[in-house]
């Protein structure tokens, strides 16, 4: 009997085996001591059904695989419905962050995912297939990704603020 050397995924454990994860930037950190530098980790992840549900966390650990676990953990528990228009957002829509502004632009079909390294997951995640984005001010990737999700959860569709505003869309 051979074994197998492939793991499980984390999804593979739990419920939601939807889900997909992914690190957008693994941070250390050192500490001087006695004996030499101490190192710590922190991890930048973001979690999304690529169906219009996303989230982001942040997790921090002695080791790089707990600090993911956490970040991930976070992520789920942070985890927003955002408002998609099809494979596209509904409207232009601008996120802050601290020093980061993030811009999105809707697009048509066969455009693509339009964006940095860094912003591109949270997108891919979200379910967006066709947007056009530009990051202003600072590129800091936790400023980005939080602007980023500020942009997404400010989108509305039209039938959400027809209902807000008691009239009906053509």
């Amino acid at each position: 009997m051979a074994f197998d050397k492939r793991k499980p995924t984390r999804d593979a454990f739990d419920g939601e085996s939807d889900l997909e994860d992914n690190v957008v930037q693994i941070y250390r950190c050192s500490k001087v001591v006695k004996g030499g530098r101490r190192f710590s980790f922190a991890a930048l992840v973001v979690v999304g059904d690529r169906k219009g549900r996303v989230g982001i966390g942040y997790g921090k650990a002695n080791e790089v695989p707990v600090a993911v676990a956490k970040g991930v953990a976070e992520a789920r528990k942070t985890m927003k419905p955002i408002a998609l228009n099809g494979k596209t957002i509904p409207h232009r829509i601008e996120g802050r962050c601290g020093a980061s502004r993030v811009l999105l632009i809707p697009a048509s079909e066969g455009t693509g995912v339009i964006a940095g390294k860094k912003l591109r997951p949270l997108l891919e995640l979200v379910g967006i297939h066709n947007v056009l984005s530009k990051a202003y001010g600072s590129t800091a990737p936790k400023n980005l990704i939080k602007a980023g999700m500020d942009a997404l959860l400010k989108l509305r569709t039209a039938e959400t603020i027809s209902a807000l505003r008691g009239v009906s869309v053509q």
